[in-house]
């Protein structure tokens, strides 16, 4: 785990990384400010990763920042935990079936196109087999 890495948390969402670069500099030489901004709408997701130039500095920003208030907000000031894997929630093609008294029923979800900077487009195929064997 990188001790030099913070975590600070409860930002303003119209908090900017020159902001966080000019205070957090008061407990240290700060080498990197990541504020995390929404993918879809550019704003900012209220929490950013602080980096400073030594472990020292680092305890020292969480000893003087956390629990303090920063443009309205009191912040989350902790030591960066190592991101945990997540699997992927869904991909591609889905499919549904459902049996019914004339065949079956199909429902598909689709995930197409996509890409930067437009999110993939979802659509919902309905599908219906009269060959298939009824109940």
């Amino acid at each position: 785990m990188n001790q030099n890495r913070l975590f600070v948390g409860n930002l303003s969402y119209q908090t900017m990384e020159n902001d966080l670069q000019d205070y957090f500099s008061q407990a240290g030489a700060v080498t990197s400010v990541n504020l995390m901004l929404d993918k879809m709408t550019g704003k900012s997701r209220g929490f950013a990763f602080v980096e400073f130039a030594t472990g020292e500095e680092a305890s020292k920003a969480v000893e003087q920042f956390h629990g303090k208030e920063f443009q309205g907000r009191a912040l989350t000031v902790n030591v960066a935990r190592p991101r945990e894997e997540r699997t992927q929630r869904w991909s591609g093609d889905r499919a549904r079936e459902v049996r019914s008294e004339r065949g079956y029923f199909f429902l598909r979800l689709v995930c197409e196109g996509g890409g930067e900077p437009l999110p993939p487009r979802v659509l919902w195929i309905y599908e219906f087999d009269t060959r298939a064997e009824p109940l």
